[in-house]
């Protein structure tokens, strides 16, 4: 029963961590272009990297 006095309060401050980045990347507009990336990776690149000798 003792180790619950440690374990409780551990899971809350990590829960509130887990909260305070998600809150924090809602305002830092992670999720404003979520198709951007998935038409990135089907358009086709004419361009290649240059070879190395």
């Amino acid at each position: 029963m003792n180790v619950l006095v440690i374990l409780i309060p551990v899971s809350l401050v990590l829960g509130a961590l887990g909260l305070a980045a998600f809150l924090w990347s809602l305002r830092a507009n992670q999720y404003e272009d979520l198709e951007g990336d998935a038409w990135r990776i089907l358009s086709e690149d004419d361009t290649q990297p240059p070879k190395k000798p």
